[in-house]
């Protein structure tokens, strides 16, 4: 595959996906949407990646569609390309078995905040912010970034989110729930690395199904989520990672997870 638009690297159980369009601030055209498929199914085929870090390249995480691309309404429907392009790389992420982590060190405005949002978790540098750059051009959002905002910020504070336009600093992120941690921006990178490369050395049962029960718990019952984690703490506690973190404890060392 040609990777103009992407680089993938693994490190210690750690792929990074980086979108490499930094003179367009990492925007979406097809290319990108093409590698970006691809590369987020050889994460999820590689058994040695146990954790996958979505960053941009440059001063962006990324700024959304790339306004640029050639798009004719009525004749061709926008509708199509979200369903069609965008939907299956962000149901890929959201369905993946392993945790994505958002790095995001400027700005994720448009689409490129509903990637964001769709990760597992997103660390922010001090300088990004996230931009629902919709209203202000006469849109709607698009790629389930009201889903996401609407569960983390409730309705009015999210519509008012949308309707504005504004852009949401990292500090104000973290407050609301929309992001995990924020990290000076000296040094994001490596600290960023660090941390996922943290919870690679996890058991991968634990993520996987941690990531499973969680996603499940926003559309669920309790008494379904109940049974649900009842089902698959039958597999865990069965694994061999399990004897392995008990032996571990009462031998006082690091446990070894294989995820098996």
């Amino acid at each position: 595959m040609n990777e103009d638009c992407t680089r993938y690297q693994v490190e210690a159980g750690v792929a990074t996906i980086t979108l490499q369009r930094p003179e367009a601030l990492n925007a979406f055209n097809a290319a990108l949407r093409n590698e970006l498929r691809a590369q987020i199914r050889r994460a999820e085929e590689d058994g040695d990646v146990r954790v996958v870090v979505l960053t941009g390249g440059g001063k962006a995480f990324t700024v959304g569609a790339d306004l640029k691309e050639p798009y004719n309404p009525p004749h061709e429907k926008v509708e199509s390309l979200i369903i069609e392009e965008y939907k299956p790389l962000l149901d890929a992420i959201a369905g993946s078995t392993k945790p994505y982590v958002a790095a995001v060190q400027g700005p994720a405005a448009g689409i490129g905040m509903a990637f964001a949002l769709n990760c597992d978790l997103m660390l922010m540098s001090e300088e990004a912010y996230l931009y629902a750059a919709f209203a202000p051009i006469g849109l709607v959002p698009d790629g389930g970034a009201t889903w996401h905002l609407v569960r983390a910020m409730g309705y009015k504070r999210a519509y008012q989110a949308i309707i504005e336009g504004r852009k949401i600093p990292a500090a104000e992120c973290l407050a609301l729930g929309l992001a995990n941690q924020v990290i000076k921006s000296e040094g994001f990178t490596a600290t960023v690395l660090a941390y996922a490369k943290s919870l690679a050395e996890r058991a991968p049962l634990a993520l996987r199904y941690s990531k499973q029960l969680a996603r499940s718990a926003m559309c669920t019952t309790l008494d379904a989520c109940i049974r649900d984690e009842a089902a698959l703490q039958n597999i865990t506690i069965a694994s061999r990672d399990a004897r392995e973190a008990v032996q571990a404890f009462f031998q006082k060392r690091t446990p070894v997870f294989e995820g098996h």
